[in-house]
């Protein structure tokens, strides 16, 4: 009977350190959800901030950028035509 007494009373050790490293575990679960939902607020609070290029200028800005862009593509055109 001694040898089950200690059978039993590791069991029992064994379980309760299980019981605490699951304790642990659920604490940390719920720490790293609650930074989780901290950190999607702050990304979406950095995406309302974002804007594009585009947002951020005029009408005419842009279509001088465009000409700009259309006059860069025509050379590079240009230049590979040249070289074939």
């Amino acid at each position: 009977m001694n040898k089950i007494a200690q059978q039993n009373e590791r069991f029992r050790q064994l379980l309760d350190t299980i019981g605490e490293e699951v304790s642990e575990l659920k604490n940390e679960i719920r720490e790293l959800k609650r930074e989780n939902v901290k950190l999607k607020t702050k990304l979406a609070e950095a995406r309302d901030k974002q804007t594009d290029i585009f947002s951020a200028i005029n009408e005419s800005e842009r279509l001088a950028m465009r000409q700009h862009i259309q006059g860069l593509v025509q050379k590079i055109d240009n230049h590979l035509g040249s070289d074939s």
